[in-house]
């Protein structure tokens, strides 16, 4: 299966804002975007790096922020484009609904996880269940009322305690519920717009595709 396998702090600088791809990482003096804010490569610390980009250019950027922030690549998430376009509803709502419930994402945000990278990890290792069933897919999209699971065997992993030790964001996502005493967690409703928890202008994808 494809994936990308390059170093994940260029792709913050080269968006010029943290992705938080490397969890704990990123907020630590570690963090490569705090040492070096400046697109990768030879010339990307020269004054004026950041010139004024074109309207494509606006757009492509907010297209690649986002496809990177999850972690698909450029042919998975144009077909998460055309699903999105497919429902009813809101086409740029749609396709962060799309990518905010998959499983790799959701076990990411319930804590269960330090990345999304990681978490895919997780699941592809077989840690995780849905609905007592094994789920090795990090592309599997979760519904209302799913149950997210780490299996008891699992449970002692040092990547799964310290994540869910340093994980601090929980506690304000209202659109799933995490008992951690039980290593479990609940799908409550598929999120809104407003509930997701992700800086862009998805307005701009859109625009991207359509053109």
């Amino acid at each position: 299966m494809a994936r990308y396998t390059g170093s994940s702090c260029k792709l913050c600088r080269r968006e010029g804002t943290k992705l938080f791809l490397k969890g704990s990482r990123c907020n630590s003096e570690k963090c490569a975007f705090e040492k070096r804010p400046f697109i990768p490569g030879e010339h990307g610390n020269a004054r004026g790096f950041r010139k004024r980009m074109s309207d494509y250019g606006v757009h492509l950027r907010e297209k690649q922020k986002v496809r990177r922030t999850y972690g698909v690549l450029e042919k998975q998430f144009r077909k998460y484009f055309k699903m999105a376009a497919k429902k009813s509803g809101v086409t740029g709502e749609n396709l962060l609904q799309i990518l905010e419930t998959r499983l790799d994402n959701i076990v990411y945000r319930m804590g269960f996880a330090p990345s999304r990278k990681s978490a895919r990890q997780i699941i592809r290792h077989g840690h995780i269940l849905v609905n007592d069933r094994k789920v090795d897919i990090p592309s599997f999209n979760v519904r209302a009322e799913d149950e997210i699971l780490i299996k008891e065997k699992s449970r002692q992993m040092l990547l799964i305690q310290e994540a869910m030790e340093a994980s601090t964001e929980v506690d304000s996502i209202d659109w799933f519920k995490v008992d951690k005493d039980k290593f479990k967690g609940e799908i409550i409703s598929i999120p809104t717009r407003e509930q997701i928890q992700l800086d862009t202008d998805e307005r701009l994808i859109v625009e991207y595709y359509s053109k």
